[in-house]
């Protein structure tokens, strides 16, 4: 992880490194999936800071990239603990409010910082966004779990956090335990005043078009991107598509 020009911060406690892109006007935050860093990004951040002319801030979750570890066990309540960690991270950054760009879990988390800090949110575009937890997502994440050592992930893993292995474990057994299995987010949804894009691969192996269906019914204003020959990366898969659809989105929402 070596030569990634990341910073430190230190939100409430915890250091996280992050990096920033430079542009004007208010920044976006991205928001990293689960197995995520803010160097599995790649080259998408300064794309998106080229293509909007904003600054794009991205970082590392505790426990995640070479931020602080964080807490061991199962949390079910992980993805709410992180959004409302989400005005230490900005107050850490020096930025009040911001537009936040999240990936599956990232989008989750900011949905639940867009119910909750609604100060904090001026807009939010959502890939491949989870609000409750589908079949599907069980099957893809307990097939990951058989095929950890085999498949090359742990070693791509390894490239990206100081302790892949736990990053994997504490995601796989969450989402695998019994009790997760209920979880959801649906009832926060209307509670989000901010605009929303939403943009789903349909091919995606861990969701369906009925997450985008649900968040749609509780905010009947959201723009919708649905991706034809597209997984649950599109921002990797069709970069293009989902940076001209972010520029549009982030130029209407200033308005």
């Amino acid at each position: 992880m070596k030569g990634t020009g990341a910073e430190l911060a230190v939100a409430d406690g915890v250091r996280l490194e992050y990096r920033r892109w430079p542009g004007r006007g208010r920044p976006v935050l991205l928001l990293h999936e689960a197995l995520g860093s803010f160097s599995t990004w790649r080259d998408f951040p300064g794309r998106l800071a080229a293509a909007t002319g904003r600054e794009v801030v991205a970082w590392s979750r505790a426990g995640h990239g070479s931020s602080d570890p964080a807490p061991a066990g199962f949390r079910p309540d992980y993805l709410h603990r992180e959004a409302d960690l989400l005005p230490a991270v900005m107050a850490a950054l020096g930025i009040g409010s911001a537009h936040l760009f999240g990936h599956s879990d990232g989008a989750s988390i900011a949905l639940i910082a867009a119910a909750r800090h609604p100060g904090k949110v001026a807009g939010l575009i959502l890939e491949a966004p989870h609000v409750h937890v589908e079949e599907r997502a069980i099957e893809g994440v307990a097939a990951m779990a058989r095929g950890y050592g085999a498949t090359g992930l742990r070693q791509k893993l390894a490239r990206h956090h100081a302790d892949g292995d736990r990053v994997f474990r504490r995601w796989s057994e969450t989402w695998l335990d019994p009790h997760f299995r209920d979880w959801s987010i649906e009832p926060l949804l209307f509670a989000i005043r901010a605009p929303v894009l939403l943009i789903q691969g349909l091919e995606d192996e861990y969701g369906t078009l009925d997450q985008l269906d649900r968040i749609a019914a509780a905010l009947p204003g959201c723009r919708r991107l649905e991706l034809p020959h597209c997984g649950h990366s599109p921002h990797r898969e069709q970069p293009e598509a989902v940076l001209a659809a972010a520029r549009a989105f982030l130029a209407e929402a200033e308005r």
